[in-house]
């Protein structure tokens, strides 16, 4: 009797100490769990959209800034200019990189999308190739010219060919300006419109092409070196972080933009693009 007893004992001991054991991996389970989500927590998320080039390698050059701020930045490539904003707005992406404010406005007025700037990056100065001339000087009458066929880059192609002294515009200021505002056109050019993400694969077809400069860097062209003419670095038309309105507060997308426009962005722009995309930011 007294031996079962004794047995009974140790049995209740056994499965006392056993369940404390177990209670003990649970909470240490528990506590790495959480200590776990903590540490992912640390690192938000942040899904950018961006055209390749120069946007996508800018992102890509500063992963490890980003993540020193406690972000990890997912590039979302896309390979035109309507795309972004649609992911933007259907919310697969927090963001996107790839537009300046001209086109933003339109988009905003066209589309009524409820988006916002976050920060000023870069310029990215548009220029006039050709690969059948080497001056504009040469242009014959009646030369053929692809220009963008979205508002503001057609307009922007056009007040760039009025200042070489090709065309005179209405008015030269006009972000919405086509080749029916055109009151000058000495050489009688004919103006072909083309979407921006096709003019870089087009323009050996025809005298002149005015390519965005990310689009000419996508097939090989220097636009400091190749173009024949290109906009000033004082070029208005200034690349930005796109958000959906509010979410420009958020610490995510701040953290996002202090690294975009900081000395290590501004360092990696200047050697990597040579004045074909120029900071639009100052550093300390």
């Amino acid at each position: 009797m007294k031996k079962k007893i004794l047995l009974g004992a140790i049995v209740l001991s056994l499965v006392a100490f056993t369940g404390c054991k177990n209670g003990d991996a649970n909470k240490a389970s528990t506590g790495a769990a959480a200590d776990t989500g903590a540490a992912a927590g640390e690192h938000e998320v942040v899904k950018v959209g961006a055209t390749a080039v120069p946007h996508a390698e800018i992102l890509e050059a500063l992963k490890d800034d980003f993540e020193k701020e406690g972000i990890t930045v997912e590039v979302v490539p896309f390979d035109d200019y309507v795309m972004p904003n649609t992911a933007l707005e259907e919310k697969t992406i927090d963001a996107n990189f790839y537009q300046h404010k001209q086109y933003l406005q339109q988009q905003i007025d066209e589309l009524g999308y409820d988006f916002v700037s976050a920060g000023d990056i870069h310029t990215e100065p548009m220029g006039i190739y050709s690969t059948k001339y080497e001056s504009l000087d040469e242009i014959p009458d009646g030369a053929e010219v692809i220009i963008p066929d979205d508002v503001s880059n057609g307009a922007r192609a056009l007040q760039l060919l009025e200042k070489q002294g090709l065309i005179k515009l209405k008015d030269s200021n006009d972000i919405k300006a086509t080749e029916k505002d055109i009151v000058e056109n000495p050489k009688n050019l004919k103006f072909t419109i083309v979407e921006a993400a096709n003019i870089a694969n087009t323009y050996q077809d025809v005298d002149l092409g005015v390519i965005n400069s990310n689009y000419a860097l996508q097939v090989g062209l220097n636009p400091v070196k190749d173009s024949l003419a290109i906009e000033g670095n004082d070029s208005p038309f200034v690349n930005i972080i796109v958000v959906r309105k509010g979410d420009e507060n958020s610490d995510k997308i701040k953290k996002l933009v202090k690294v975009l426009t900081s000395k290590e962005c501004a360092d990696f722009i200047n050697e990597k693009y040579k004045g074909a995309v120029v900071p639009a930011f100052e550093t300390k």
